[in-house]
């Protein structure tokens, strides 16, 4: 009895969160009434509310939460794999609705949509990867892979491979994009080599390197247009002949 009043209870107060969501939409709740809906997606008939504060209070954040891997959600009480199926799938479903948005979109106009999409696919990763973003003639979005991972630098990332993808996506331009997993988002003396090595060998096919993101926590990535640096490489390069 005591079950069937805790299951009718906790329906009834899924509900209610259900239909404020419907009502007000996501920024009317708190990051622990988001985690514990996606929690229920994976055990309907189970409380979830205080392992979805129990997360929280562990880990900090929502973005976090979204980003531990198994056994690390497996460590908070009430948390088994079919809650961490759920969060694992709902940041899936996330990140792809973020990079099927940016296609076909003017790289200039959605810059700020690029960065965002960065900093949800990075933000929180252990290891280091590498991305690059593929353009049109007219600079519209044609699609963007995750092309490496661990440490980035020149002896690590090939220009044949880029160039093998930015020729096959018929690209004349490319954004470049990595993470500091120590948060720092000052560019190392290593990503402006790897940055001007990739320009030279992208232009010998006639496909120009825009920019390069550097992403660090939930900051606004770093650009390396913005901050010149892109503009100073064009011009070292142009002074090698």
């Amino acid at each position: 009895m005591e079950k069937d009043q805790w299951q009718e209870k906790g329906a009834g107060h899924r509900q209610r969160l259900r239909d404020k969501f419907l009502a007000q939409g996501i920024e009317a709740f708190t990051d622990s009434e988001v985690l514990e809906l996606i929690l229920a997606l994976g055990t309907p008939r189970k409380d979830t509310k205080e392992p979805a504060r129990a997360l929280l209070k562990e880990y900090g954040t929502l973005a976090h939460v979204l980003e531990l891997s198994q056994p690390e959600l497996s460590k908070i009480h009430g948390v088994g794999d079919k809650n961490s199926f759920a969060i694992h799938f709902i940041h899936a479903v996330a990140r792809r609705y973020l990079r099927q948005r940016l296609k076909d979109k003017q790289y200039i106009s959605s810059s700020r949509d690029v960065a965002e999409y960065l900093v949800h696919a990075m933000r929180d990763l252990k290891k280091e990867v590498f991305w690059v973003m593929f353009l049109d003639t007219s600079h519209a979005i044609i699609d963007s892979e995750f092309l490496a991972e661990g440490t980035i630098n020149s002896n690590t990332i090939y220009p044949r491979e880029i160039i093998k993808k930015a020729l096959a996506y018929n690209a004349t331009a490319v954004v470049l994009g990595h993470n500091h997993p120590s948060g720092k988002l000052e560019p190392s003396s290593e990503d402006r080599r790897l940055t001007k090595k990739l320009y030279i060998a992208l232009s010998y096919v006639t496909v120009t390197v825009l920019d390069h993101f550097i992403v660090g926590g939930s900051q606004q990535p770093y650009s390396f247009a913005d901050h010149g640096l892109m503009e100073q490489i064009k011009q070292e390069c142009a002074a090698l002949g």
